[in-house]
């Protein structure tokens, strides 16, 4: 039973990694393998980790960051879609220089964090339950890791078929994404 539940939880979770990975597919950046791993596993690593990271903390540090928590996801999706969509609006002659990897570096920890946060939460929640969060962490790293790959390779498709104006899209829906993080958490 601890599976089922926990898988369902991780695919509530995963979500947002999924939605960033389709867009990030779409732009075509992730362009080898390794790209596409690297940017799945830390997906997936960093919603585990995000777990274990808030059952850890407990409810009073918790009860801090669920203040701004929102906040944040919503500035570091918006500062990535920004620039996706800069990038996407960008004349020919930008499109000759090498595209930024957002398998690497710091607009990969942004993407990460930004999608974890709520992690965080569920793994403050499931402290108080005394759920087993070792095995729940697991099983959301690996669910979001597949889930990743999938809207990786699934944006590579799109990408091919409608070019630039993908990754405006891929842009505005790691915008959408922060907005939408952003309102849950103030409307609800």
């Amino acid at each position: 039973m601890e599976l089922v539940t926990y898988s369902i939880i991780a695919v509530g979770l995963a979500m947002d990694a999924f939605a960033v990975s389709l867009g990030i597919g779409t732009t075509r950046q992730a362009k080898d393998g390794r790209a596409v791993f690297r940017l799945s596993f830390h997906f997936g690593f960093f919603q585990g980790f995000m777990t274990l990271l808030g059952w850890l903390l407990g409810s009073s540090v918790a009860n801090l960051i669920a203040n701004f928590d929102h906040w944040v996801a919503f500035a570091l999706l918006a500062w990535v879609g920004g620039r996706m969509i800069k990038e996407g609006f960008a004349s020919v002659d930008a499109e000759s220089c090498p595209a930024r990897d957002p398998s690497r570096g710091r607009t990969l920890m942004v993407l990460c964090v930004a999608t974890s946060i709520d992690a965080m939460a569920v793994g403050l929640s499931m402290a108080m339950i005394a759920a087993n969060v070792v095995f729940a962490s697991i099983v959301i790293a690996v669910i979001t890791l597949g889930l990743s790959l999938v809207g990786l390779l699934a944006g590579g498709g799109l990408g091919e078929r409608f070019g630039k104006r993908m990754e405006v899209l891929g842009g505005l829906l790691l915008v959408g994404i922060g907005v939408r993080i952003l309102v849950s958490h103030l409307v609800g």
